[in-house]
């Protein structure tokens, strides 16, 4: 009874934390309609219906919520503790899962793992880009990387990045026709390139400092993306501006295909960190890459 029930709740908690049992379905190396069969089961057994499912969504009950909120924790300790026997082994093995933008995958784990993967071959990454605050305990990650300001609180954060600056710029071809921004109030006069955020799917509000002044400035114009380096191809398009990292753009600024306006009201911020939950026990995979990544500028 014990072995059928724990088996049916990773099933739950699968289908709960993904909303959709054809995510659940592939995460778990399964076909959609066992894993269907499997929660129907538990259901029955419990009484209780612990999934609401439309044409569209998949989400919990009431009764749902609360087993995923307290059986759920139980499971990722269970889970932690048998990462924790691989320090037993000789050889660091097992799969690290972290929450990353596309920039900083780009900028600061690429060139990590391509030193670090061939040194540990029984460790695998798995990358996932997503630019929402992720909850990723709840949704099976072991690390999250983001900005030193947007760790939430609660979190061990480790600096794996320098301190960055981003950049307003545009293509030549759009200032022949366009006089330059003198302030960040300028902006609205100027068609720029968005951001679209996942969370609550709001615009990306450009942000501004100088002489003690901070702004936040909300742009339109005729294109709204959802990463840095779409944002980079817009304004090499001559789009419009785009509001992007300057590290990105830098090479671009050097052979003149961008020019960069406000850099005066662009001051630098802290850089990227890896962060993880405080009660987590790190496995050797986790704890060598981590190391790899941590920033020693």
């Amino acid at each position: 009874m014990l072995r059928e029930n724990a088996t049916d709740l990773l099933a739950f908690l699968a289908v709960a934390r993904e909303r959709s049992f054809t995510k659940a379905a592939a995460k778990l190396g399964v076909s959609q309609s066992a894993l269907s069969h499997t929660i129907r089961s538990l259901e029955a057994r419990l009484g209780l219906r612990l999934l609401t499912r439309t044409t569209r969504s998949v989400s919990p009950t009431e009764a749902g919520e609360h087993l995923l909120q307290t059986i759920g924790p139980r499971f990722e300790e269970i889970e932690v503790e048998l990462a924790a026997l691989s320090n037993l082994r000789e050889t660091p093995a097992g799969k690290i899962r972290i929450s990353a933008t596309d920039h900083s995958l780009n900028w600061i784990l690429r060139p990590v793992l391509q030193d670090f993967l061939p040194q540990y071959p029984d460790v695998s990454v798995e990358v996932c880009c997503d630019y929402g605050f992720v909850d990723i305990a709840g949704q099976g990650f072991d690390a999250g990387v983001r900005l030193g300001e947007d760790v939430a609180q609660g979190m061990i954060a480790t600096r794996i990045g320098p301190d960055m600056r981003m950049a307003v710029v545009g293509s030549p071809a759009y200032f022949a026709r366009r006089d330059p921004p003198q302030t960040p109030r300028d902006l609205t006069d100027h068609a720029c390139n968005n951001l679209r955020l996942p969370t609550n799917g709001g615009l990306y509000s450009w942000e501004f400092e100088k002489d003690g002044e901070s702004l936040k400035v909300r742009v339109a114009g005729q294109v709204t993306l959802n990463g840095v380096y779409p944002l980079l191809d817009a304004a090499l398009d001559g789009f419009g501006l785009s509001y992007i990292p300057e590290n990105v753009v830098a090479p671009f600024l050097a052979d003149g295909r961008l020019v960069q306006v406000l850099g005066d009201w662009c001051p630098a911020f802290s850089g990227y960190h890896l962060y993880y939950p405080s009660r987590r026990q790190a496995a050797p995979a986790f704890a060598l890459l981590l190391e790899a990544l941590r920033y020693r500028g």
